[in-house]
């Protein structure tokens, strides 16, 4: 039964997210078995440009190292804020969705390249959160029954926490950083007198990605019409006995 549980809320789980969370979760399995080495995965602009490998770019993304607090608390804020974020103001947008995970992803890479960052997941999770945070700006949020605050704040609180526990914060800076530039080219600017959407989602993103509607306006061949369809045999029998 607990599997069946598991299995029903995997399966519905949104196709990115569950893609996203899926590939952490087996990255960090075939580093904890020892499959693969974290020395694989992280980023390293001489590796991938000189070396050429290329997979760098998207693994640094997918390692928040090995099993404990630290992997669990970032693989539950990462299912959570990007679930809501693919369920709630994407809903329908898959590709604007995936177009957010590459303009975030380049942004971080590009910083990444001037400074000595070897894994940029904690990052890209913070930015989901604050994209989220600033889309529901009202909601109250509780951090362990400590402190009491609107959802804008969870980044910075999340930042304080990763302070206390004497990790860098600069991964949770680059983050919010990447987070509010996303929310000002999609949700701000283009609100502002003379302002104008930016961020425009490729059309071969929305070709793979985002399933076409259904043209209301749209009228059927005669020959596909259901009145015009052949019916089945015992239909016929029934109308022309033998």
């Amino acid at each position: 039964m607990a599997y069946q549980g598991f299995a029903q809320e995997y399966l519905g789980m949104p196709a990115v997210t569950r893609a996203y969370t899926t590939a952490c979760v087996i990255t960090t399995a075939a580093v904890q078995l020892e499959f693969i080495t974290p020395f694989q995965l992280y980023f390293n602009p001489d590796l991938i440009f000189r070396k050429f490998q290329i997979w760098r770019l998207i693994t640094n993304f997918l390692f928040f190292g090995p099993l404990g607090f630290s992997f669990f608390f970032n693989m539950i804020f990462l299912y959570r804020y990007c679930r809501m974020l693919e369920e709630g103001s994407f809903r329908g947008r898959t590709a604007d969705f995936v177009f957010m995970f590459l303009f975030g992803g380049f942004l971080m890479t590009l910083f990444g390249l001037f400074a000595s960052l070897f894994f940029l997941g904690q990052a890209f999770t913070i930015m989901l959160v604050y994209v989220w945070s600033r889309r529901n700006p009202y909601i109250r949020m509780n951090f362990f029954g400590l402190l009491n605050f609107q959802a804008p704040f969870l980044p910075w609180v999340l930042m304080g926490f990763s302070l206390l526990l004497g990790n860098s914060i600069i991964i949770d800076l680059l983050g919010i950083a990447v987070g509010h530039i996303y929310y000002f080219l999609e949700d701000v600017f283009p609100n502002q007198p003379g302002g104008k959407k930016l961020l425009l989602t490729p059309g071969f993103l929305k070709m793979v990605f985002d399933t076409p509607e259904e043209d209301p306006n749209y009228n059927p061949l005669p020959e596909d019409r259901p009145e015009n369809q052949p019916r089945d045999q015992n239909q016929n029998q029934q109308q022309h006995p033998q």
